[in-house]
């Protein structure tokens, strides 16, 4: 698997992450684990499946994936290429009038969300371009064409910051403190921008920071209360939810991201 990473322009930074080209010299499998962003996803070439149990579904052209507590795999068929737009937490709001928990634990074509002869030219034009700098170039176009001229949330931006730093162990009244609104409304505020709830979000963040700073060193319990759980127990259960395998199976697993 070859990755290749591209920043935004300087207009589109402030809510976009990276874009990620993937290509598969070989057929392969990924796992894909639970993010906090919102991902949008154009396959430039060959095909690409997500694997539903016994079933294999081939992925529409242009596709956009909500948050999602659970991992997905794909297959990738030999030579198959996807370019990917990983946005920043709250990001993708600012390009959709629709409330983005709509779209949790989803996977949609983007004409779902964006009008379907917009969408077929932005596919031709991809498809039709001879290198990823100019299918980016046509992404960026596309986004700023569709930007809302909305601004991103300040308390969201930092109640998320204080959510990362603390790890993901932050409970909402902690995250409120001194702040002028109410927790129902901050909630409704949180799903709609950011795409799931804060509790969810949170677990998001404890889950993959212990998976980032996971050392064999340690042993599982000492792992499970870094990371603020009660017990190994807790862990194993969340843990598995989150990546489909229990810590042993997942350490010693296939590539993921």
């Amino acid at each position: 698997m070859k990755i290749e990473k591209y920043m935004p322009n300087a207009l589109l930074q402030p809510f976009i992450q990276t874009f990620l080209i993937i290509e598969s010299e070989d057929e392969m499998q990924n796992r894909i684990l639970p993010s906090n962003s919102i991902v949008f996803s154009f396959r430039i070439r060959g095909t690409v499946t997500a694997l539903e149990g016994p079933h294999e579904n081939m992925l529409p052209i242009s596709v956009i994936a909500g948050i999602r507590k659970s991992p997905r795999l794909f297959h990738y068929a030999k030579g198959a290429a996807t370019l990917l737009v990983i946005f920043r937490e709250g990001g993708a709001a600012n390009f959709f009038k629709a409330p983005l928990q709509e779209i949790f634990g989803m996977s949609l074509s983007l004409d779902n969300l964006i009008a379907q002869a917009k969408i077929r030219e932005l596919e031709e034009k991809i498809l039709a371009a001879k290198t990823n700098r100019q299918r980016i170039y046509l992404v960026e176009n596309f986004l700023l064409s569709e930007w809302q001229g909305q601004r991103l949330d300040p308390l969201i931006l930092e109640t998320i910051r204080k959510i990362q730093v603390a790890k993901g162990e932050l409970r909402i009244h902690e995250l409120l403190k001194e702040m002028p609104i109410s927790i129902d409304a901050y909630e409704k505020k949180f799903r709609q921008i950011v795409g799931t709830t804060p509790k969810q979000f949170s677990q998001i963040i404890r889950i993959r920071n212990l998976i980032d700073g996971y050392s064999p060193k340690i042993t599982l319990t000492e792992a499970a209360y870094q990371a603020g759980y009660f017990d190994q127990a807790h862990l194993i259960k969340d843990f598995k939810t989150f990546t489909g395998l229990t810590p042993k199976e997942f350490f010693k697993s296939a590539s993921y991201w």
